[in-house]
């Protein structure tokens, strides 16, 4: 994986936890301060807000592949002008001999 691609990945994995839980403290500890019989409507606004937070980070995983498949077409075009052939997109290495793994398939 391209190192701006995983750092664009960790990126979006952050801001995701970062945001969800930040905005349901902050709502849990508001709500508490000012209204202490209001626990339903707060558990539903901390629901609501980490919904929110699920959506968000669905979002940036999306911006993120995607900038992560730009950085590889960029990439093969480089090596293309270059002369030099370009491998097929793989999330494995697919050359070289198989890993002893202890046992025999």
């Amino acid at each position: 994986m391209h190192p701006a691609a995983l750092a664009g990945t960790v990126a979006g994995r952050l801001a995701h936890h970062a945001v969800s839980g930040v905005v349901g403290a902050l709502i849990v500890k508001g709500a508490a301060k000012h209204l202490p019989g209001a626990k339903p409507a707060v558990r539903k606004a901390v629901v609501g807000s980490v919904a929110g937070g699920i959506v968000a980070g669905r979002w940036l995983a999306a911006a993120a592949e995607e900038a992560r498949l730009k950085a590889g077409d960029v990439l093969a075009e480089a090596r293309t002008s270059l002369g030099e052939e370009v491998p097929p997109p793989s999330a494995v290495a697919t050359e070289g001999p198989e890993p002893d793994h202890g046992h025999e398939h």
